[in-house]
């Protein structure tokens, strides 16, 4: 990971509420400092403390598919709610020259000199000026993009923005990649919606075990009461 910077990173209270946190079955999320190079900005979630003696790189986040150690300056908590992130600026797609082939003026015309009078010039007809070709709208290009368990849509014509990246539901997204029909772009799509499924249905499950447990105890109290 990279060294140090001067970022302020978590500190002894923030740990503990993470360590806290951890022990509770949550994965809190923390953001990455410009000390994590290139990666700043983006969120991860926390899923191990280990010993800071043996590394200094001992708190473990989930990033993508990944589980890395990090060092406590590299990370710091993440703001409450999504994080947007900007979209990539799209390059404005490239317009090959246009060649107008003109067609040549037609040869002066000579007229005969009259039987007495002297001959008078013909005036020439100016040549005819091509019609200047129109120009091409430029390039529009819609992106659909997953990140941070969020999938966003943007559209640009040109540099111009048409649509900033507003966040879709999985199902929709599923419908504009069933449109393309690229090989194998479904299947990483449908990957990537499984995962959070699962994902999504063991936090369910978490949370169902847990309210059982409270409806328990509440009834216990009751009783007792």
């Amino acid at each position: 990971m990279a060294a140090q910077t001067g970022v302020r990173g978590l500190g002894t209270d923030e740990l503990q509420a993470i360590r806290d946190g951890l022990a509770a079955g949550r994965k809190p999320r923390v953001m990455f400092t410009e000390s994590a190079g290139q990666i700043a900005g983006q969120v991860g979630q926390v899923v191990a403390l280990t010993d800071p003696a043996e590394s200094e790189e001992w708190v473990v986040v989930k990033f993508g598919r990944d589980e890395l150690p990090f060092s406590p300056a590299d990370l710091e908590v993440a703001p409450k709610g999504p994080v947007k992130k900007a979209a990539p600026p799209v390059p404005e797609p490239r317009v090959e020259p246009e060649f107008v082939l003109a067609a040549p003026p037609p040869p002066p015309v000579v007229e005969e000199p009259a039987p007495v009078a002297a001959p008078a010039p013909a005036p020439r007809k100016a040549a005819a000026r091509p019609a200047k070709a129109a120009k091409p709208p430029a390039g529009l290009t819609v992106t659909l993009a997953y990140a941070d368990g969020e999938w966003t849509v943007a559209a640009n014509q040109g540099a111009k923005a048409l649509a900033k990246p507003y966040v879709v539901r999985p199902a929709e997204a599923m419908k504009i990649v069933a449109l393309v029909d690229v090989p194998g772009v479904r299947e990483a799509v449908e990957q990537i919606v499984s995962v959070e499924r699962a994902e999504v249905e063991k936090e369910a499950d978490r949370l169902r075990a847990e309210l059982a447990e409270m409806e328990a105890r509440l009834q216990e109290l009751r009783e007792a009461g």
